[in-house]
């Protein structure tokens, strides 16, 4: 029997390489003879650079770049297996998760680790890029990203505006002179996972704005900076990018990557599944194992799991999702190619326990699985 196991990460508790592991022990508890496939998936989020890595035998590159905050990080960027393509994340530089939440501001957050990232890929000599867009603390347009890149973003007596996305309301004029050339020759794939514009009602700041600390006074600031932002961008780079699905992604940095450079922003689990050759691991397997942390009806509009089953169907490969909860109307993805669904959670348990338990609670979740599989192997027999 050959059965893949391709999970997003559990956030908050295990990466997709841990989850995938999990998994595989659960497996050979009920079929030891079992031939498991571990392929850990992400969607451009946080676990997208552990995940193409492990699955292209390629290597972590620790960095040390500027926080959110402007404080010092040791943030890190993926070389492939094949020496030639970068993976970075911006959470990894830039995301929500790395500033407390008395601290989240996103008047002032910056995207400059995520451009810092950028530079010493190019350093290294890589110009195939792919970088994620999931989990900003930021609202900046990408404007930081930008300015570790070489560019200066100029106030009306020509001073350099400081980090975050409300100084973008002083913003006068914007200078690429100095902006990296490398930058020309490179193919830039931006993972993303969402199709909101930059600006208006469902924007960048009004969607996101919210969870990075914004109130509603906050919100349209923020909103009426990035619109003005994105006029003198278009005039500069002669490029129409506020109202392209994408462009709101990550605070603006969608719109960044898209003014600035040759990007291409695309759905980021397919990006990851293209890298990882899924079709050609999946076309000859009896079963796949997916899963993430809370499956609700978010997650029929692509995120990983369904991306996973989309594949799995095309050679008719059933798929399994095994969730850590079960949210609104998750009975939806059962019309996008997962055949069966299950929560890891066998009682009540408190968050933290199940948080804690994550890893034992998977391998037991998918065991029941198999022995459910077993089963049905007999009914087929009989």
């Amino acid at each position: 029997m050959r059965i893949v196991v391709a999970p997003d990460s559990y956030k908050g508790s295990l990466s997709a390489v841990a989850v995938a592991a999990a998994m595989e022990q659960g497996i050979l508890s009920v079929f030891p003879g079992a031939e498991v496939y571990k392929v850990p998936i992400a969607d451009g989020g946080e676990g997208t650079v552990d995940a193409l890595v492990t699955a292209t035998n390629g290597r972590i590159i620790n960095q040390e770049v500027l926080d959110p905050l402007g404080n010092r990080l040791e943030a890190f960027w993926g070389l492939l297996g094949d020496n030639q393509t970068a993976v970075i994340e911006m959470a990894a530089a830039s995301g929500l998760t790395l500033i407390p939440r008395n601290k989240r501001n996103p008047r002032v957050t910056t995207t400059y680790g995520t451009g810092q990232l950028i530079k010493a890929a190019l350093d290294y000599g890589i110009r195939k890029f792919i970088i994620g867009i999931g989990g900003s603390a930021t609202n900046d347009g990408g404007a930081g990203m930008v300015q570790a890149l070489g560019a200066k973003f100029l106030d009306a007596s020509g001073k350099e505006l400081p980090y975050g996305g409300a100084a973008l309301a002083n913003l006068a004029s914007i200078d690429l002179g100095g902006l990296d050339s490398r930058l020309t020759a490179a193919s830039i794939l931006v993972a993303c996972d969402v199709d909101n514009p930059l600006c208006g009602p469902q924007g960048a700041s009004a969607v996101y704005g919210p969870q990075k600390g914004a109130t509603p006074e906050i919100v349209a600031e923020l909103d009426a900076a990035l619109r003005h932002y994105a006029t003198i961008a278009q005039t500069v780079t002669n490029k129409t990018v506020a109202e392209l699905p994408g462009a709101g992604a990550a605070g603006g940095l969608g719109a960044g990557l898209l003014f600035f450079t040759n990007a291409q922003l695309r759905p980021g689990v397919d990006i990851v599944l293209e890298t990882t050759n899924f079709a050609s691991i999946v076309n000859k397997a009896d079963l796949v194992i997916t899963g993430e942390g809370n499956t609700d009806f978010q997650t029929a509009f692509g995120k990983a799991p369904v991306g996973v089953a989309k594949i799995a169907k095309q050679f008719s490969v059933p798929t399994v999702c095994l969730s850590g909860g079960l949210g609104k109307n998750h009975e939806q993805v059962l019309e996008h190619g997962i055949d069966g669904l299950m929560s890891i959670v066998p009682h009540p348990m408190s968050l933290e326990d199940c948080i804690n338990s994550a890893a034992a609670l998977l391998e037991a979740a998918t065991a029941r699985v198999c022995r459910l599989v077993s089963v049905g192997m007999k009914l087929t027999q009989s």
